[in-house]
């Protein structure tokens, strides 16, 4: 299941039902389906509470992705995705500025980043950034056929 919350923000104006089927679609393109999803959409103030605490890292982003699929894998569920993600919609909407993208754009980007790294997909490595790019660009692709 997928769940949409908020902490300190207005929901986003998504259209749930079809962003989940996309991110459950995105997910079999991995052979992975989705278990428990919980998207938290807040500000910076929390998004960089929840970096001190639980990741010790002092500064803003745009997504915190908490990996739960250990625990799937542990129940014999190998395939199944499980994770909150946070998600700061303060550095979305500047970060859509910054690369010169609409925030709804920038916003699904992000939504889907977090999907990605449950799916193994990393960003911190020498050339992984621009696996992680491709992979957003396949996922938005998807997304924009739907």
């Amino acid at each position: 299941m997928i769940s949409y919350n908020i902490d300190g923000v207005k929901m986003p104006k998504i259209r749930r039902r079809d962003t989940s089927a996309w991110i459950k679609a995105v997910a079999a393109t991995y052979g992975k389906r989705v278990g428990d999803i919980a998207y938290i959409f807040c500000n910076d103030d929390k998004i960089l509470e929840v970096n001190k605490q639980y990741l010790q890292h002092d500064y803003y982003t745009d997504i915190i992705t908490f990996d739960y699929c250990d625990d799937e894998a542990q129940m014999g569920r190998h395939d199944t995705l499980s994770g909150d993600l946070f998600i700061s919609l303060d550095t979305v909407r500047s970060n859509a500025q910054q690369q010169g993208t609409t925030y709804d754009e920038e916003l699904h980007r992000v939504i889907i980043h977090g999907i990605l790294h449950l799916c193994g997909i990393n960003d911190k490595g020498p050339g992984e950034r621009e696996i992680m790019e491709a992979a957003e660009d396949q996922a938005l692709a998807l997304r924009d056929k739907g």
